[in-house]
């Protein structure tokens, strides 16, 4: 049986990646709590053919920042000259928090919007890579309700 890490490699790979793979390998994943999550993140997502992933590449996103449960920062991008800022604007006017939230029969770290009605649900692959799936209202930010799976390994 293959292990977790080679499935979400071989999923991080794919040129196209199933909604229906990401669901059964998050399935398997372990929860996390939201002390683990404490510190940047470097991030990218699963080619599902999302609208966020453009979105993304738009605004040069890097990766989180969790400074602790209250200071989360959702959308550390890199600007023209290559440096790293928060960007409030594409996070609909402002940052984020950390929360143990259930997601599928599951309490695990979620990071929850300040201004968005969006979560975004985290599992851990290995000590220093986790996996996220972001969920609610999308299709005012994303003009779809499709979940958007994606990534985070540690800055380090």
């Amino acid at each position: 049986m293959t292990d977790n890490r080679t499935r979400f490699d071989d999923l991080r790979a794919a040129e196209h990646a199933a909604p229906r793979d990401l669901d059964a390998l998050w399935a398997d994943l372990a929860t996390v709590r939201v002390d683990e999550m404490l510190g940047a993140w470097r991030g990218g997502d699963f080619a599902t053919g999302h609208v966020a992933s453009t979105v993304l590449r738009q605004v040069r996103w890097h990766g989180k920042r969790f400074d602790s449960p209250l200071a989360a920062v959702p959308l550390v991008c890199r600007d023209e000259n290559g440096e790293l800022y928060s960007n409030l604007a594409a996070g609909g006017g402002g940052e984020a928090s950390l929360w143990p939230v259930g997601f599928r029969g599951e309490v695990t770290a979620t990071m929850v919007y300040d201004k968005m009605p969006v979560l975004d649900h985290f599992k851990k692959v290995d000590s220093r890579t986790v996996m996220g799936i972001m969920n609610g209202k999308l299709a005012g930010t994303f003009g779809s309700d499709d979940l958007y799976y994606f990534w985070l390994e540690r800055d380090a």
